[in-house]
C-alpha cells in the first residue's frame, strides 16, 4: 500500500507523525523535515506557499496516497495552495482538527490556544474556531520559548514548569493560590496546543493547569482526521503519483507495513537526534536521506 506523506520545517512535525503510528500502526509513513529552511514562522506567507509546494512534490514523487501537513505556519498559509494544484490528493492540515477538537470539547466555548508567536499573530486558530463557532471566546498567548525547551529535551521538571506557569497562570490563574482569574468563572476551560513542538511538554502543561482544564493536542486530532479520511472514498492508493515518479517501494520492502521513510534537507544527525525527543524512540542518522528540494 502506498505511503502518507507527512512533511514539516523540522522535526516539530514527528509529534503528529508519532500519533499517526499509534493510529494507523499498519499504515506505511514519508516523513520529509525541511530542516535547511526552517522556521517556517519568520518567513512571508508568499514564501512558505512555495516552500510547502515544494515539499508536497518531493513526496508525491514517492507517490504517497494522502499529504499530512504537519506544521502550523505551513496549515495556516499553504492548506489552500497545496490542495488547489494537487486537486485527487487528499490533504491535511493540523490547524482545522484542532480548532474542530477544541470547539467540541468546551462547555463554556471560552479557549485558549498556545502557539508560536507566528501563528498566533496571523490568528489561524482563531479563524478557524470562529468559523465553528462565530460566539466562541479566543485567548492567545504565544510560547515561542516552549519550542527551544522541546528541541533542548527539556520536557519534565522544575524548570519545564515554572516557565509554563509563567506563560499560563495569566490565562488560568494559579490553581494553588486560588487566583481571582478562576473564581470569577472567566478562565478557558479548553487548551489548544497550538504548535508540533507542545506536546513534548504536555505533562509539564498539565502539572500548572486546573484540573478542569480540557487540553487538545493538536498532533492526535489530525491522526483522527486522517485516519477518518483515510477510512472514506476520498483517498486512493497513488493519488497524485507522476509519470516516472520514485515509488517508496523502491526504498522499502512493499511487503513491510508500519515503516517510516526519512527525508531531511539538512543534517541528518541533528535531525535524528533532536527528532528522537518529539518521536519517541531513537532515530539513526544513517536512516534519513538529504535531499535537494
Amino acid at each position: 500500500m502506498n505511503p502518507i506523506g507527512v512533511f514539516d520545517s523540522g522535526v516539530g512535525g514527528l509529534t503528529v507523525l508519532r500519533a499517526l503510528r499509534a493510529a494507523m500502526p499498519d499504515e506505511n509513513f514519508i516523513y520529509l523535515g525541511d530542516t535547511a529552511r526552517l522556521p517556517y514562522g519568520t518567513k512571508s506567507a508568499e514564501t512558505v506557499v512555495r516552500y510547502s509546494l515544494q515539499c508536497a512534490a518531493a513526496l508525491i514523487r514517492r507517490r504517497i496516497r494522502c499529504l499530512v501537513v504537519a506544521c502550523n505556519t505551513a496549515s495556516a498559509s499553504a492548506l489552500d495552495a497545496l490542495r488547489a494544484h494537487h486537486p485527487t490528493l487528499p490533504v491535511i492540515g493540523v490547524i482545522e482538527p484542532g480548532a474542530e477538537a477544541a470547539v467540541a470539547a468546551s462547555a463554556s466555548q471560552h479557549i485558549a490556544v498556545i502557539a508560536t508567536e507566528g501563528t498566533v499573530a496571523g490568528g489561524a486558530y482563531q479563524t478557524a474556531i470562529h468559523r465553528l463557532n462565530p460566539a466562541a471566546r479566543v485567548t492567545s498567548r504565544a510560547c515561542s520559548l516552549f519550542v527551544s525547551m522541546a528541541e533542548e529535551g527539556w520536557t519534565q521538571g522544575p524548570i519545564a514548569e515554572a516557565v509554563a506557569r509563567r506563560y499560563l497562570n495569566p490565562i488560568f490563574g494559579d490553581p494553588i493560590s486560588g487566583d481571582p482569574i478562576l473564581q470569577s468563572g472567566e478562565a478557558p476551560d479548553t487548551l489548544v496546543l497550538g504548535c508540533t513542538h507542545f506536546p513534548a511538554l504536555a505533562e509539564s502543561i498539565r502539572a500548572v493547569l486546573p484540573p478542569q482544564v480540557t487540553i487538545v493536542d493538536s498532533a492526535a486530532t489530525t491522526a483522527a482526521a486522517v485516519l477518518r479520511q483515510l477510512r472514506g472514498a476520498g483517498a486512493r492508493d497513488g493519488a497524485g503519483a507522476r509519470d516516472g515518479a520514485v515509488s517508496y517501494a523502491d526504498r522499502t520492502d512493499p511487503a513491510a507495513s508500519g515503516a517510516v521513510y526519512w527525508l531531511a534537507t539538512d543534517g541528518a544527525a541533528r535531525f535524528a537526534r533532536v527528532g528522537s525527543t518529539f518521536l519517541g524512540e531513537t532515530l539513526r542518522a544513517e536512516a534519513v536521506e538529504i535531499i535537494d528540494l
